[in-house]
C-alpha cells in the first residue's frame, strides 16, 4: 500500500491506477523528501510533478508545506486517482488552515509537451520543484524535450528531480539546466538538477 509519509496528512493511504503507473517507493520517497528538507523544505513552494501517475510526489509535497502542487496526468483514469488522492490529502488539513492561504492541489489531464508549452514565462513565478518520473519506456528524446520546455518556466533557486531507471543513460540537460548530482536506489536512478544563470 502507498502512502504519505510525513506532514499533516503523514500515514494517509493513497489509492492507485490499476494499471500503467509505477508509485515511487516509500525509501527512494525518504531520500528524496530527506534531501528537499536539508535545502530548507518545501513550506510555501510551487509544486510541479510531471508524469504524475497517481501523484505520490506531488502530494507527498503537498503534505509537507507546499503552496500550490500541479498534478499533470495524461491518462484520464489516472487523472481520476489522483483527484481523489488529492481530496484525501486536502481533507486531513488542520480546520484552522482553510482560507485564502490554504495549499492547493490542481489535477492537470494532460501530456506533458502540451502542457508546458501552453504555460506563460512569468519572471518571480516559476515553479520551485519539478518532479519528472515518466514511464521507464519514455524516449530520451521526449524527455529531454520536456526538460527544454521546462527550463525557462523555473524559478532561479529551483529544483528538478528525475526519477528513472537505472538502465536508462543520463538525461540531456539543456541550456539553462545543470546536473547537480545522482543517486542511485537498486532499479531507480534519482537525477539532481537545477537553473544556470
Amino acid at each position: 500500500m502507498t502512502r504519505i509519509i510525513a506532514g499533516f496528512a503523514g500515514s494517509l493511504p493513497l489509492a492507485v491506477p490499476r494499471s500503467g503507473t509505477r508509485p515511487t517507493s516509500d525509501r527512494v520517497r525518504e531520500a528524496i523528501f530527506s534531501a528537499l528538507d536539508a535545502r530548507g523544505g518545501l513550506d510555501g513552494l510551487r509544486v510541479l510533478d510531471l508524469y504524475a501517475g497517481s501523484g505520490t510526489l506531488g502530494l507527498e509535497a503537498l503534505s509537507r508545506g507546499a503552496a500550490v502542487v500541479t498534478l499533470v496526468e495524461k491518462h484520464a483514469a489516472a487523472a481520476g486517482v489522483i483527484r481523489k488522492n488529492a481530496a484525501t490529502v486536502l481533507g486531513a488539513l488542520p480546520k484552522a488552515s482553510g482560507g485564502s492561504s490554504a495549499p492547493r492541489a490542481d489535477v492537470v489531464t494532460q501530456a506533458v509537451q502540451p502542457y508546458l508549452r501552453a504555460l506563460p514565462v512569468v519572471p518571480g513565478a516559476g515553479f520551485d520543484v519539478v518532479f519528472i518520473d515518466p514511464p521507464y519506456e519514455l524516449p530520451e528524446a521526449e524527455l529531454a524535450d520536456d526538460l527544454t520546455t521546462l527550463a525557462p518556466l523555473l524559478d532561479p533557486d529551483a529544483v528538478v528531480l528525475v526519477e528513472r531507471s537505472s538502465r536508462t543513460p543520463e538525461p540531456t540537460w539543456p541550456a539553462g539546466l545543470a546536473l547537480d548530482r545522482t543517486r542511485s536506489y537498486g532499479e531507480t536512478v534519482l537525477w539532481w538538477a537545477s537553473p544556470t544563470p
